[in-house]
């Protein structure tokens, strides 16, 4: 492509939840909990990236290698002129590969709710596709919101939301997600979706405990970030990351466990810790095929076409309204 950067910034003032009101009235629950959102500060954010390198966690290399041994395909299936919008865009790493594939897209569009990093980061995109259209959108991409008017030819608009990001919402949360997504892409849109699957219970319990503690200081982390921002004064070295596969419900259940009967300020109020007591912090729900199909089907999106790695371990779907 040639050209200059063309790019965009777009700030629709999402209403963002606190960390303190999510920490205070989370952690005043039975049982107590915190949102996943929250483990993403500049440390969280940094020890995730370590995670996505290290040897138990396939997620993020396997979906990656599926993106790139598939990229031809999944380009047809998009086609020329395509609107490509990113909800989640973080980074927008994995999206490259992708705009590299594909035959003139009509225009990139990154949906996050972090202001700046999502500036930053569509910025540098726009920098890289010199003449493509490049759109930052500064929303809450699990509410609604209205896209603005895009700029480039006019091809069909299809969503992508890698990662296996779909996972960190419950079953009926996934209809209401997709629904919501299908509003935003209008008729005949579609989606490309990162799922992760079922599988074995060491490997998936092998990917959130690593022998390294990384996802043990991730989750931890967040009792840091507490003392941090909220004046807490938490005993690090009586909490614990504790982490299962929960096959009944077919997803890892994340958690802070308390090591001892303890009590802590936070934010001037006094929270207290039984011993043994569970703060969730993250699910990630594992899914077959049929049934991430069918749960997209509720939501009225028709499967088209999945790919997936030679072990089975991950899955990209593809869909159609």
């Amino acid at each position: 492509m040639d050209g200059d950067a063309v790019f965009a910034f777009h700030d629709l003032a999402p209403d963002v939840q606190s960390f303190r009101s999510a920490v205070l009235e989370g952690l005043s629950r039975d049982p107590p909990a915190i949102p996943c959102k929250f483990f993403y500060d500049e440390r969280g954010s940094a020890l995730f990236e370590e995670i996505c390198r290290l040897p138990e966690y396939y997620p993020t290399r396997t979906e990656i290698a599926i993106l790139e041994d598939n990229a031809d395909e999944i380009a047809a299936q998009m086609g020329r002129h395509c609107r490509l919008i990113e909800l989640g865009s973080g980074a927008s790493r994995k999206v490259r590969i992708l705009l590299q594939a594909l035959d003139r897209p009509g225009a990139y569009v990154a949906v996050d709710i972090s202001r700046e990093h999502l500036r930053q980061a569509a910025a540098a995109l726009a920098a890289d596709f010199p003449g493509l259209p490049v759109v930052a959108v500064c929303a809450d991409y699990t509410r609604r919101f209205a896209l603005p008017a895009l700029p480039g030819p006019s091809g069909k608009r299809v969503g992508f939301f890698p990662g296996s990001t779909i996972g960190n919402f419950e079953p009926g949360a996934v209809v209401a997600f997709l629904r919501n997504c299908a509003r935003i892409l209008g008729p005949g849109g579609e989606m490309l979706i990162g799922v992760d699957l079922k599988k074995d219970t060491d490997t998936l319990e092998a990917a959130y405990n690593d022998r390294a503690g990384v996802t043990s200081a991730f989750n931890l982390n967040l009792l840091e970030r507490i003392n941090r921002e909220l004046d807490g004064d938490i005993d690090l070295d009586r909490f614990e990351h504790y982490a299962f596969y929960n096959e009944a419900e077919g997803r890892i259940e994340i958690y802070v466990k308390s090591l001892a009967n303890q009590q802590a300020r936070i934010a001037g109020r006094r929270f207290r810790f039984a011993k043994d007591q569970l703060i969730h912090t993250e699910y990630s729900y594992k899914y077959t095929i049929p049934e991430f199909r069918d749960l997209a089907a509720t939501a009225g999106f028709h499967a088209v076409d999945t790919w997936t790695d030679r072990a089975d371990l991950f899955s990209v779907h593809y869909f159609r309204l």
